[in-house]
């Protein structure tokens, strides 16, 4: 009887591996479900990302492509750390008007270089697509005498041309006048502040004159604040003196601030060469 007794103590031994065994199983089990939980995709920073790579990477002309994020569960049960409030992805609806204001900013800057097609050609005129809207950047050259800011006659139709455009939208419209780094002291223009102030003003009195609704008007003078090239050279100083027509996405009354950009935060959407003005100011 004794050495039965002994047996059957042993065959119980052999069984105990599988205890073990399943305490492993159900950890590593428990792992992945910790690892799918924290692994949840932030929609709204995916969307951002999405938007900026689009934008920097599109060819001319070309409508944007809407890349879809990864679709992840929602729920109370989703994962979502607690005190971590998750960004919402945009509604259909929103995604719609978006899809329709892109395509209405982008007829704007077709019927724009359409306007503006000679000066484009000469090299005088650059439209560019920014963070802020549409960005149209004409050479002061263009507009304006040395040290003066009453619009010149050829400028006067080109731009009577682009404010027949504009008349027919009801985007905000910022006016920013830009000179160089060169001085000027005159009994008109103590600085570059004012010759700049003055600039901006005259286009927009000429947009006004034009249909243009003055709500939709802000002029600003901005000096040599914002240079877009070095002014060491004449070709440099004479790419800084300029005019740029500012093209808001939405209407003066969307209640979305204006914040000026600084120089080299802009897209390229359309480009020609610049032409070296050896002018003053």
């Amino acid at each position: 009887m004794a050495r039965k007794k002994k047996h059957d103590e042993e065959h119980e031994n052999h069984e105990r591996w599988l205890v073990s065994y399943a305490d492993f199983i159900t950890l590593l089990f428990a792992f992945f479900v910790v690892m799918y939980s924290i692994s949840q995709v932030n929609e709204g920073k995916y969307r951002v990302l999405s938007d900026a790579l689009i934008n920097a990477f599109k060819p001319d002309g070309q409508a944007p492509a809407v890349i879809q994020p990864p679709q992840v569960p929602k729920g109370p049960n989703t994962g979502v750390p607690s005190g971590v409030i998750p960004q919402m992805p945009l509604k259909h609806g929103d995604d719609a008007k978006r899809r329709v204001r892109e395509e209405r900013m982008r007829n704007i800057a077709r019927d724009v270089l359409k306007a503006l097609e000679p000066l484009i050609k000469e090299g005088q005129v650059r439209v560019t697509e920014t963070a802020r809207g549409i960005a149209v950047e004409i050479n002061a050259s263009v507009l304006f005498k040395s040290a003066q800011a009453a619009l010149e006659p050829e400028s006067v139709r080109a731009l009577t041309a682009v404010a027949q455009v504009l008349a027919t939208t009801d985007n905000a419209i910022e006016v920013e006048g830009h000179t160089d780094t060169e001085r000027i002291a005159t009994a008109q223009f103590p600085s570059n502040w004012e010759l700049s102030g003055a600039r901006a003003s005259s286009v927009v009195r000429l947009f006004i004159d034009n249909g243009v609704a003055p709500a939709r008007l802000m002029a600003v003078g901005l000096a040599d604040t914002r240079p877009v090239d070095g002014n060491q050279n004449a070709e440099g100083r004479a790419r800084n003196r300029r005019v740029t027509v500012m093209i808001r996405p939405d209407p003066p009354d969307s209640g979305v601030a204006s914040e000026l950009e600084p120089a080299g935060g802009t897209t390229e959407a359309s480009q020609t060469p610049d032409t070296a003005e050896t002018q003053r100011p």
